[in-house]
């Protein structure tokens, strides 16, 4: 894929990966479009990224994300790449009172929101590239976040159709697989000791210059060629004590 000269919308772009993909991207001469729910996070980035392009959309919400694609259609129509990053992580258990609502809540972000994404975003003619950002999980599931990881599971198998199904298209579609990082994702301070932000950018877009489309990072690099045995022991060891 190019990694220059492209108009990219970074879904939860204000935060986190999905920061420090919008500044990469910003390097590597790209425009950035950012959304989020938040109007004084997006101003963060714009104060010290002025080119970057906000928008304010709550992704929970499906005319929210009409209103998102409309507008991309109308004022930003040479949009080439997709980035669905954003995403929720609930830190609960089914035995919790508020366990259904805070699960829809997930279930509306980390899955509906991307396929409805990619569902109206593939009409855009200039559009070449779809990246999904899944998660380590994907494979090996955390039982103290039981939604979230079943959420990139299932986008995980969903952007393995989606890349041979669009594949007719001229669309590439691209995995980005993190590993725990250290962001705010569930929690401030649950992933303090985890690795930074930066070396995974730096990692993914070194192995998107080299036209690879599973894109890992330490740990997730692991699990991605696990098998089956190895998979279950990592689980088994995850839940002991």
């Amino acid at each position: 894929m190019e990694l220059t000269n492209n108009k990219i919308l970074i879904t939860g772009g204000a935060t986190g990966i999905g920061l420090g993909l919008t500044e990469r991207f910003l390097k590597e001469n790209n425009t950035v479009i950012i959304c989020g729910r938040r109007s004084e996070v997006l101003k963060e980035v714009t104060d010290k990224h002025p080119s970057v392009i906000t928008r304010v959309c709550d992704l929970a919400v499906e005319a929210d994300r009409v209103a998102l694609y409309e507008w991309i259609a109308a004022e930003h129509s040479d949009l080439t790449m997709l980035v669905n990053n954003a995403g929720v992580q609930n830190w609960m258990t089914v035995t919790d009172t508020d366990f259904f609502k805070r699960a829809k809540q997930e279930l509306a972000i980390n899955v509906e929101a991307p396929l409805h994404l990619i569902s109206l975003f593939t009409n855009l003619p200039a559009l070449r590239t779809v990246i999904n950002v899944t998660s380590g999980l994907s494979f090996s599931p955390f039982a103290k976040v039981p939604v979230y990881s079943a959420t990139k599971a299932f986008l995980r198998s969903f952007t393995m159709s989606l890349r041979h199904v669009l594949h007719s298209k001229g669309i590439e579609v691209i995995e980005m697989i993190p590993p725990a990082l250290n962001t705010d994702l569930g929690g401030k301070g649950l992933h303090d000791a985890a690795p930074a932000v930066s070396g995974f950018v730096d990692s993914v877009f070194e192995q998107m210059k080299n036209g690879k489309t599973e894109l890992t990072y330490g740990s997730s690099e692991d699990r991605l060629n696990a098998s089956a045995e190895e998979l279950r022991k990592h689980f088994k060891q995850m839940h002991q004590g």
